[in-house]
């Protein structure tokens, strides 16, 4: 009698449905983190997400592992934003306004200042993250710049602390009902951006490798930094 043999099945990737679960949760962890802080308890992520605990757990074992997720997860987010910019071939300047705000909206402001300590930044898939990030929106900054949109002296730096500075919560308020202002800010922030400049910045701008050693990940100061 013929035997029929079942091919193994290959664990090279992980299934779809795990993606899934693992990002509802790496999401819902980061909306828990800008509405209570880091130190959210899994059983709350884990409805937030509409999962299992075991489910948390075994995507992250530890906080440490759901902190770095949820950085990888924004750093994607942020890289996927600036190459749609680069795709968009009209106005430049509109695709990096476009790109502010809408990098607004990964909360990159609210979750610095709460993942600063004995958070690993040198992990090697967020160096490589960080790489990416200078490198496209390095690209975006010199298309407005070649279009005489964008003043001359604006640097990567210069967008990413703008953008981490204005997106923290105002004091007294939560993330939710700080949106507003900060995108009035960012709005008032990517005017002065605009060519021809009316005065000249003063000093020179921030370096990447100052806001990866002296700052949080994406370049928000520490509080007892200020």
């Amino acid at each position: 009698m013929a035997v029929t043999t079942r091919a193994p099945r290959s664990t090279s990737r992980p299934r779809a449905d795990a993606l899934r679960n693992r990002e509802r949760i790496v999401i819902a962890a980061r909306e828990l983190f800008v509405e209570k802080g880091p130190q959210v308890r899994f059983d709350e992520i884990a409805r937030r997400a509409g999962v299992g605990n075991a489910t948390v757990y075994r995507h992250f074992p530890d906080q440490g592992a759901l902190v770095h997720g949820v950085m990888c997860h924004v750093f994607d987010s942020i890289c996927a934003l600036a190459e749609t910019a680069l795709a968009d071939d009209r106005d430049p300047f509109e695709a990096l306004r476009t790109f502010v705000h809408e990098s607004a909206v990964v909360r990159t402001g609210a979750l610095c200042p709460m993942l600063v300590d004995g958070f690993d930044h040198e992990h090697p898939t967020l160096v490589g993250a960080r790489a990416r990030v200078e490198e496209l929106l390095g690209a975006l900054l010199d298309r407005a710049k070649a279009s005489g949109q964008l003043r001359p002296d604006i640097a990567v730096s210069d967008v990413l602390l703008a953008v981490s500075q204005l997106t923290r919560p105002l004091p007294g308020r939560d993330a939710a009902s700080s949106h507003g202002f900060a995108r009035r800010q960012l709005q008032v922030f990517l005017d002065g951006l605009m060519a021809p400049a009316r005065s000249e910045l003063p000093g020179t701008p921030i370096t990447l490798e100052d806001l990866r050693t002296q700052h949080c990940a994406l370049g928000t100061t520490h509080p007892k930094d200020r």
